[in-house]
């Protein structure tokens, strides 16, 4: 689909996991370079995309709305606790491609907090994934280990 093999592995784990994915010229600013949503769909200019990474930002992003909402979204919103959620889900995304979290975590986003949110995902922090375990995509660590089952960054499902 896309010429940039990072781009392009993204990309069909995107689509793989059930969200559409389409390359597309944009022509207007978008908050992140070289990506939008519109109509539940991320259109991805690749000429103009500055880190692959985006790309599972904002599948987070339409991974956590609600099923029934997700076709109708024309573009995501700052919700701070949505935010928190979206960040935990890229992380659990990037571990299971078995990506370099700076992939994500790029020195261009994050508002200079990337060097924070990978530590605190490295070590024992908790960043979003009560949320992604109340949705039913993840298990925490003390949950997990209830179960015997992994904890996070496994997901039970990538979508809501």
């Amino acid at each position: 689909m896309f010429a940039d093999p990072l781009t392009d592995r993204i990309a069909a784990f995107i689509a793989g996991i059930g969200l559409a994915i389409q390359p597309a010229t944009l022509d207007e600013p978008t908050l992140l370079p070289g990506v939008t949503v519109r109509g539940g769909v991320i259109l991805v200019d690749e000429a103009r995309l500055a880190y692959p990474g985006d790309l599972l930002h904002e599948a987070g992003h339409l991974a956590v709305w609600e099923p029934d909402r997700r076709a109708t979204l024309d573009e995501v919103d700052d919700d701070g606790s949505r935010e928190m959620t979206v960040i935990a889900w890229s992380y659990a995304a990037l571990r299971h491609l078995d990506l370099d979290p700076a992939v994500v975590f790029h020195e261009g986003g994050y508002r200079g907090a990337s060097p924070t949110l990978i530590a605190v995902f490295e070590g024992d922090g908790l960043c979003g994934q009560p949320m992604l375990e109340w949705y039913g995509l993840t298990l925490t660590r003390k949950t997990a280990a209830a179960r015997g089952q992994p904890p996070f960054p496994h997901m039970l499902r990538w979508l809501r």
